[in-house]
């Protein structure tokens, strides 16, 4: 007879933790193309400043909104870390619980279970897993650390990912 299969896990949501998510499951580009609006909201306004009659305070607000699109792709990482730890469920603790349903977090702040018939997408970094899944007519992503999963459920989920 097949027992039924469930592994729980409690961890803090802190800092170390927050990183961890943002590194491993964001998919931010930094190339030069990444720039290409901020780039360009610059030179537009330099254009308005050189050249044409309008004032220069709205030409050195098309400026500013260029830098302050660099810096918000240079620093996105920080920034989103911080809005975290801003949040109230910064310093909580989750307990994790997977079983043959989906996964369901749960914590002080909220309670949430991603069932696997809504997932579509497993990808395994090397600090943990990315699931990607349905919300309704959106998809979304959620990150499992290796950190606070035993080996049979990292084993247990690489195989509902082979079975995708």
């Amino acid at each position: 007879m097949n027992t039924p299969t469930s592994f729980t896990c409690k961890f803090t949501l802190d800092k170390a933790h927050f990183n961890e998510c943002y590194t491993q499951s964001n998919t931010v580009d930094r190339s030069l193309n990444a720039y290409f609006k901020a780039g360009i909201l610059m030179l537009f306004g330099l254009i308005i400043l050189l050249f044409t009659p309008v004032n220069g305070y709205a030409a050195w607000f098309v400026i500013a909104l260029g830098i302050l699109e660099a810096l918000a792709i240079h620093y996105s990482q920080p920034w989103w870390v911080l809005r975290q730890m801003l949040s109230k469920a910064s310093g909580s603790e989750v307990t994790l619980t997977i079983d043959e349903e989906g996964v369901l977090s749960e914590s002080y702040y909220h309670n949430g279970r991603i069932l696997w018939s809504d997932v579509f997408n497993i990808k395994e970094t090397s600090l943990g897993f990315v699931l990607s899944f349905n919300v309704g007519k959106r998809t979304s992503k959620s990150y499992l650390s290796k950190a606070y999963l035993l080996s049979s459920a990292q084993e247990y989920i690489t195989n509902k990912s082979s079975a995708l």
